[in-house]
């Protein structure tokens, strides 16, 4: 039971068989209630968390309570590639449009194309809604480039905006310890300092 347990906790991004093993005994030597506690939850979440039917981000109602908003800006759609993406960007505080979660990015060599993406349903959205600017905000790598470009296309093809993230060196951040790519996107991206 107890290697049952280890495998359970390996299913977790970051968690190798030593740090399972260490939840493990933690919780049964030292907090058996948390683990009640953590065990419920995680029953709870799985049976009542689903996708929202209109932006397929993590909700336990059909409709999110971003998309439910009606003082959210809906002629803005932020697209990222998770639900936690949404979640840094409200942190924020400096966006008020609405979103729209691919679950992901588009690669054909793991099988993941437009429709494992949604991109039908979003296609459906830029056709059913009054969308006058799409926002990218997929991850800057070459995927994430990629799933961009698909969606700039997607978006040129019915007269929609669209405006890319910046991407550079952080705040706080020194030029030395950069890559090059990133100081080759800081660089690109400029913008006046007025």
């Amino acid at each position: 039971m107890i290697e049952k347990l280890n495998k359970a906790f390996c299913v977790l991004p970051g968690v190798g068989a030593k740090s399972a093993q260490r939840f493990v005994y933690h919780l049964l030597e030292r907090d058996r209630e948390g683990g009640f506690e953590l065990a419920k939850a995680l029953v709870d979440a799985m049976e009542h968390v689903k996708n929202c039917s209109r932006c397929r981000t993590l909700t336990e109602k059909e409709i999110c309570e971003i998309c439910a908003n009606d003082v959210r800006d809906g002629s803005q759609l932020c697209i990222v590639e998770t639900p936690s993406d949404i979640h840094a960007i409200e942190q924020s505080g400096v966006y008020s449009g609405k979103y729209f979660v691919l679950s992901g990015y588009l690669s054909p060599i793991d099988g993941i194309g437009a429709a494992e993406l949604g991109l039908d349903e979003l296609e459906g959205l830029l056709e059913n809604e009054e969308i006058r600017e799409i926002i990218l905000a997929t991850n800057a790598t070459i995927e994430g480039e990629v799933t961009a470009h698909y969606i700039h296309n997607l978006a040129k093809k019915h007269g929609i905006d669209t405006t890319r993230i910046a991407h550079g060196i952080p705040i706080g951040g020194e030029l030395e310890y950069a890559d090059i790519n990133t100081i080759a996107h800081a660089l690109s991206g400029r913008k006046s300092y007025d």
